[in-house]
This record gives structure tokens, C-alpha cells and sequence, in this order.
């Protein structure tokens, strides 16, 4: 039995703060209460550091199987405790792709493996395979995901008698990208004729336009709301999206909810200019009065996740023309202190972070446990500082593709501490060797 005891925190959770300490038990958390005092626990005082649970990242992309010159489960696992992330859910755009049930237990054993954070993978949904969706048992995985514009891993599902079926056919959380493929063709090729391969980069929300995202946004609502399923939209990155979406009732009633992911929320069109192919995204990153809107939604409780999207691709490949340079980037590692410096510029307050990136991913995607600081659940807690600052630069990059869109940034706060299960699994820029991550249970 090992004890841990974490002094003086300030403890965000549940729309409060306030001073206390924590008790942990083996991978739980035993007390909250102030002035614990236990003589077989190691303490680890946080001096008025605040303690959050760990984050839960409903989106990344560790590219393992298939992929894995651009990360692993293991480097990008890595990564993200560093950045406070615990949890992530990994998607099914990998080679071979995450769409048998076979595949998706081969990831899992993989990850039993290998990963320094908890796991899941959801099941990746395609044109031909509706009876192994049907197989699925609903607590096997954390959801379906349905590519319903083409990205990285061609796993576009653009048969709608199909895809009416699967929104029929599943209990689980459909999380869906939303851009429509006609639209984007169309748009691809009138530049394409313009400019040839080397279209300049500054073109790509006008390509993946706002028409495409909300075209495709609407109508993936459209047939939730026709069906019964539990839809969540992945990444907005439109204003006019937004208005699709419902503040007036409580997500645990919600059937249609939404994610909106770090990019969109930092970067604007006007800084394709500097970063170039380093913030070509699917979805585009789009206008300034789009970011404004998102943050509006998101802050009213429209959006109701943040997450990272997290694709990392090599320098290497990102530095082509734009037809040839794939879309995604990494940045599990630097999400956490991106929005805390949102926090200290009055944007967002401690707990709506906490809500976004820890709370709702948990009631939404019903995870066992997890999400919150509580007596009974598992010990995934991170400890932040707000006051200590640091440069993003190549030498504390951890992705394994060794680059990030923040490189130069300064941010104001850094992740002490992370626990995964009752274990320090990172503190102060050392690893523990322990890979303690777990696959995830659920509630359903």
C-alpha cells in the first residue's frame, strides 16, 4: 500500500476553489480535507500551487500502428503528461485503421504496453462496415468516430443510407469531423487551376471554408436529431456553427454536443503568414471573428469540450508545396499552459478550464471515475504553477516530431506535478519509468 499525501493545494473542481489537501491510496484518492495529517505518506507540499484533475483529451492522434515515424503511443503519451493530459482517446486514422474489432484490441494491447497516460481508441465508422459497429459492445471503447470529410487516412463515409444506419445502429457517442467533401473539391480545384500544386498556404480556410464545415456541421445534426443518436462534433472552428448548438439545458441531457480545439481557439488567418503549413489544419484555421465567436460559444457553454487534436507530422513533410503538406499538428504538450495563459490575460476563468478539459469529457463520454477531484476516484491529478514562466524552444519539446506551432511562445504557467492513477509519473521535467496508464472503463 503506498501512501501520498499533497499539502496546501488550492484544489479546482466542481466550479469552486479552495485550500486543502489530498490524500492518495494506492491509485485513488482516499481524503480532501484540510490539515490531513498521515505518518506513513509521503508528502509532497504544493505551497499554493492549484491542483487540477488530470485532463482528458477526447481527440489526438499518436499515429501507432502504421505511422509511427511521426510518433508513437509511447513518445506521445510521454508528451502529454507533461502537459497535465491523463486521458486521452486516440483516433482511428492509423495504418491499418482502428475499423475491426480485432484492430481495435490490437491497440489496446499496445497501449497496455506502452503508455505513460490512460487510453482509449474509438471505433473507427466507414462505408462497409456497419456489422462489426453492430458487434461492438458499448463499453468496449470510448465511441464511433466518422471522418464525414476527408483528413489524414482516407476513412471518408460519404454514403448516406450508411451513415443513417450507423446513427441507428450504436448507443455509443458518434464523434464526427464535419466538412463537407463537395464543397472542398470544388474549392480545391478553382485554386488548384489558379495556382497549380503551390497554392499559398493563406488559401486553405477559403478552400476548407466556412460553407463546407457548416454544411456538413448541420447536416450530421440533422440526422441526430432524426435518429435518436448521440452526436458530438468535433473541432469547430466557424462562429456560424456555433448557432447549432444548445446552452439551455444540462450535459448530462444533451444529445448534440461540441469540441473546440486549441488551435482554433489561438491562431487566426492572419498568422498563416508567419507559420505557414505549421497551422494547416483540417478543419482550416479560420478568421479573427471566428476565434471570437468560438471562445463566446465555448464560454456560454455551446461548446462544451476543449480538446487538442493532436497529428503530429514531420518538418520534414510539413515543408511542401500546400497540395503535398498533410494537415495537423502536435500539442498535447503545451494545450494546458496555452489556455492557463488565457486564464492570466482575464479570457477564461480556473474553473471553466477545468469544466471544458476535465469535467465534461467525463460526463460526456460516461468515463468511470475520472474527471474530478473525489474521494473514491482514481488519483489523475496535475499540479500547476502560475507563476513560473518558460520559453516553448527544441530543447523541451517532447514530441517525437520534434517541432511545435508554439515554438518562441512564452507561457506564464508549467505543470509540476502529474499523477496517472495514484502515481507521480512526472515531476518538475523528470519521468518516472512506471508507464501506469490504464484503459478506461465506462458507465453506460
Amino acid at each position: 500500500m503506498s501512501r501520498q499525501l499533497i499539502k496546501n493545494a488550492k484544489v479546482v473542481n466542481e466550479n469552486k476553489i479552495f485550500e486543502s489537501d489530498v490524500l492518495i491510496e494506492d491509485d485513488g484518492i482516499l481524503r480532501i480535507d484540510r490539515d490531513i495529517t498521515n505518518v506513513n505518506a509521503e508528502i509532497i507540499d504544493a505551497q499554493g500551487r492549484y491542483l487540477l484533475p488530470g485532463i482528458i483529451d477526447d481527440q489526438v492522434h499518436f499515429r501507432e500502428p502504421g505511422l509511427t515515424h511521426k510518433g508513437n503511443i509511447a513518445s506521445e503519451s510521454r508528451a502529454a503528461i507533461a502537459g497535465g493530459i491523463t486521458t486521452f482517446m486516440e483516433q482511428p486514422n492509423t495504418n491499418p485503421q482502428t475499423v475491426t474489432i480485432e484492430r481495435l484490441e490490437e491497440k489496446f494491447a499496445v497501449a497496455a504496453k506502452t503508455s505513460y497516460a490512460n487510453y482509449s481508441f474509438p471505433f473507427g465508422g466507414t462505408n462497409d462496415n456497419l456489422e462489426e459497429i453492430k458487434r461492438l459492445d458499448k463499453n468496449a471503447c470510448s465511441g464511433i468516430k466518422l471522418f464525414l470529410g476527408s483528413s489524414t487516412g482516407n476513412m471518408l463515409v460519404d454514403n448516406e443510407a450508411v451513415l443513417e444506419k450507423i446513427f441507428r445502429n450504436t448507443e455509443m457517442v458518434i464523434s464526427a469531423h464535419c466538412e463537407d467533401e463537395g464543397t472542398i473539391k470544388r474549392n480545391l480545384a478553382w485554386h488548384r487551376e489558379r495556382y497549380g500544386e503551390d497554392i499559398p498556404i493563406q488559401y486553405h480556410p477559403i478552400i476548407r471554408s466556412e460553407e463546407a464545415c457548416y454544411l456538413s456541421s448541420s447536416k450530421a445534426i440533422a440526422l441526430a436529431k432524426k435518429t435518436g443518436a448521440r452526436l458530438h462534433v468535433f473541432h469547430l472552428s466557424t462562429g456560424k456553427e456555433t448557432q447549432l448548438f444548445r446552452n439551455d439545458i444540462p450535459l448530462k441531457e444533451k444529445k448534440i454536443t461540441a469540441e473546440v480545439c486549441i488551435h482554433h481557439l489561438w491562431f487566426s488567418d492572419t498568422d498563416y503568414k508567419d507559420k505557414g503549413t505549421l497551422i494547416k489544419w483540417n478543419p482550416a484555421v479560420k478568421t479573427a471573428l471566428d476565434r471570437e465567436q468560438l471562445w463566446e460559444a465555448l464560454l456560454d457553454d455551446r461548446i462544451d469540450v476543449i480538446a487538442t487534436d493532436h497529428a503530429p507530422h514531420t518538418l520534414e513533410e510539413k515543408d511542401n508545396v500546400y497540395t503535398k503538406a498533410p494537415s495537423g499538428g502536435p500539442l498535447v504538450q503545451h494545450a494546458l499552459p496555452a489556455v492557463l495563459e488565457k486564464y492570466k490575460e482575464g479570457a477564461i476563468s480556473l474553473e471553466k478550464i477545468v469544466d471544458k478539459m476535465c469535467h465534461n469529457p467525463a460526463i460526456l463520454f460516461q468515463i468511470e471515475k475520472r474527471g474530478f477531484i473525489k474521494e473514491g476516484y482514481f488519483a489523475d491529478l496535475v499540479l500547476v504553477d502560475l507563476d513560473r514562466p518558460w520559453t516553448v524552444s527544441k530543447d523541451n519539446i517532447l514530441y517525437k516530431c520534434g517541432w511545435s506551432p508554439f515554438e518562441g511562445s512564452i507561457f506564464s504557467s508549467k505543470i509540476s506535478h502529474t499523477f496517472v492513477n495514484g502515481h507521480l509519473a512526472y515531476e518538475n521535467g523528470k519521468f518516472s519509468t512506471k508507464r501506469n496508464g490504464r484503459r478506461l472503463t465506462f458507465e453506460r
